[in-house]
């Protein structure tokens, strides 16, 4: 493995452990993203709010205040004095696509690059937990069916068991009465 796929690999890992979910969607946090930029998180907000037209709701969204608490709580981020006041942007993966449009810079565009890889990662994991998942619930119901049926031929067996002692019982019985002669 080179050295340049162990970094990207690295980079990746980093950008992974700052992909939250909020609102049942993958998002990253405007000061995750200054932060890999290597630019302040107020650059990125005026680079953004002055391309607005390009960021519809489903892109980016400004965290309401339940979620900050939730993402403090979650150790996210240390306290919400980390955000300096402002409301945090989060961006979901269309938006982290569209910001390589208003940030030209060389570094931007590789940490587009591996952010936008990190969600397709995630993505395909996702997916394959589910698939899993699937798998697993299709192996659960084929446990049952098995017990089911286990407990069927347990239940002839004791069945047959009982009907066995009960014929070795009568043929082990004295017989009283009558003795016919053909015996």
């Amino acid at each position: 493995m080179s050295n340049t796929s162990k970094a990207v690999t690295a980079r990746e890992a980093a950008i992974a452990s700052r992909i939250i979910a909020i609102r049942e969607e993958n998002v990253i946090l405007d000061v995750h993203i200054a932060e890999f930029y290597g630019i302040e998180t107020r650059t990125l907000k005026q680079a953004v709010r002055r391309n607005r037209d390009r960021f519809p709701d489903v892109f980016l969204y400004e965290l309401t205040g339940d979620e900050i608490n939730s993402v403090v709580s979650q150790n996210v981020i240390p306290s919400k004095r980390h955000f300096g006041g402002a409301v945090p942007f989060a961006f979901t993966e269309n938006g982290v696509a569209m910001l390589s449009s208003i940030l030209n810079s060389k570094q931007a565009i590789e940490i587009n690059i591996a952010i936008m890889r990190t969600f397709t990662m995630l993505r395909k994991a996702l997916l394959l937990q589910k698939d899993i998942m699937s798998e697993m619930g299709n192996v659960k119901r084929k446990l049952i069916e098995h017990d089911e049926k286990i407990l069927v031929i347990f239940e002839y067996l004791r069945q047959v068991e009982k009907s066995g002692q009960q014929q070795l019982d009568q043929s082990n019985r004295k017989r009283i009465g009558y003795i016919r002669s053909d015996e």
